[in-house]
């Protein structure tokens, strides 16, 4: 269920059918967020992928819309990173300034049966539900996740 407030910030919360540590590895290797770092209808360019899951290290992948070719890459540093449980990193293009980007905290909750809760708070930007930007491609991106973990249940 998102929450949302007056200022630049949401919240998205999912559950994950899958345990903790696959998940944080679906959010911290390189060819596991070229699989599912994109809404659906968008993929990421091969190659461009690059996580360093440190804190000050960076990541950078481009998405692209393979029916116009439209690119948009993507860049950010970590600043804090708490394997499995919290990941914190800034989001925006790769040119701009990283302490005017976009923040954004994974928490990642052990659950019974192999699950993983997941909290998704980004700071620096409105979004909402329906909104056609966003918080749409996340919530996209976060189908995709579910179904990548899906597929590869038992082999991640």
């Amino acid at each position: 269920m998102p929450e949302q407030t007056d200022t630049k910030e949401f919240t998205i919360t999912r559950v994950f059918e899958a345990p903790r540590d696959v998940v944080w590895r679906a959010w911290t290797a390189d060819t596991e967020v070229a699989t599912w770092w994109h809404p659906r209808g968008i993929e990421v360019k091969a190659g461009s992928t690059v996580t360093d899951v440190r804190v000050g290290g960076r990541y950078a992948y481009t998405m692209v819309n393979p029916l116009d070719g439209q690119e948009y890459p993507t860049a950010g540093v970590y600043r804090e990173v708490s394997p499995p449980e919290r990941l914190v990193f800034t989001w925006a293009s790769p040119n701009d300034a990283d302490d005017e980007a976009p923040v954004i905290t994974v928490e990642l909750s052990e659950l019974p049966d192999d699950r993983t809760g997941m909290r998704f708070h980004m700071i620096g930007w409105v979004g909402e539900p329906g909104d056609g930007n966003v918080y749409d491609g996340w919530a996209s991106a976060f189908d995709m996740l579910a179904e990548h973990l899906a597929d590869h249940r038992g082999h991640l």
